[in-house]
């Protein structure tokens, strides 16, 4: 489905990128995991086009979207949920979540997928009149997510969810993430610092540290694996 290959990319002359690869395949949700300034997010932003990689190549169902807006990408079907959820805060909820149906495809089907996104989120239909910004930091979290998913995405792209959330809010977010995976046909790639939560939920896993990918493997080899244990999980 996507695949990354030597991707170099960053801001202005200093470069955050190194080389970077690795793919996900259809039915799959891929870890990318790594601390805070590993290149996590510059990476999600150049896969999403707001960076612009200076080589490489990024491949998604066949189709070279390198160099490409980011609103041919989205167009694609891959549709992130931000760092930091980025909700419009003075607006309602059902207010954001009209914004991410945002071509005639997705516009067309808002209602059934609105529905959807609030069996999943069932305090997204009691808040639905509610300013964004008077809801908790998790239910902030379920807008931003149900926003994404209101997309149709073919990849979903969730850059760090656990930030600033209560363990049990970022454990419901992967668990309708696997029953995406496992029910709608979507893919998921997780971007996450949180190395135990994010292992948990994924079927393979890529470690990137000072921009480059250190190592890879399916989540139980990378649990075991004893750079891993030490560096992220502290055992």
């Amino acid at each position: 489905m996507l695949k990354v290959e030597g991707l170099n990319a960053g801001y202005g002359s200093v470069n955050i990128l190194w080389d970077i690869g690795f793919e996900v395949k259809d039915g799959e949700i891929v870890a990318i995991l790594g601390s805070n300034g590993a290149g996590k997010t510059t990476m999600v932003r150049t896969i999403t086009g707001m960076v612009k990689a200076s080589s490489g190549k990024v491949e998604f169902n066949g189709e070279d979207l390198s160099g490409k807006s980011s609103r041919v990408i989205l167009d694609s079907g891959i549709v992130q949920v931000p760092e930091g959820r980025q909700l419009f805060t003075e607006m309602t909820v059902l207010e954001n979540l009209e914004l991410g149906a945002f071509n005639k495809e997705t516009k067309a089907h808002f209602a059934e997928n609105l529905e959807k996104c609030y069996n999943w989120f069932p305090k997204l239909r009691e808040r639905a009149k509610q300013a964004a910004g008077t809801l908790s930091g998790g239910e902030q979290q379920m807008v931003a997510v149900a926003r994404a998913l209101i997309g149709m995405p073919k990849l979903l792209i969730l850059d760090e969810p656990s930030l600033g959330l209560a363990p049990n809010i970022v454990d419901d977010i992967l668990e309708v993430a696997k029953t995406m995976v496992k029910n709608d046909g979507i893919s998921v790639l997780l971007v996450e610092q949180d190395i135990t939560k994010a292992l948990a939920a994924a079927d393979r896993g890529y470690v990137i540290e000072n921009g480059r990918v250190a190592l890879e493997g399916t989540a139980a080899e990378l649990s075991a694996n004893e750079h891993v244990k030490k560096a992220y999980l502290g055992i």
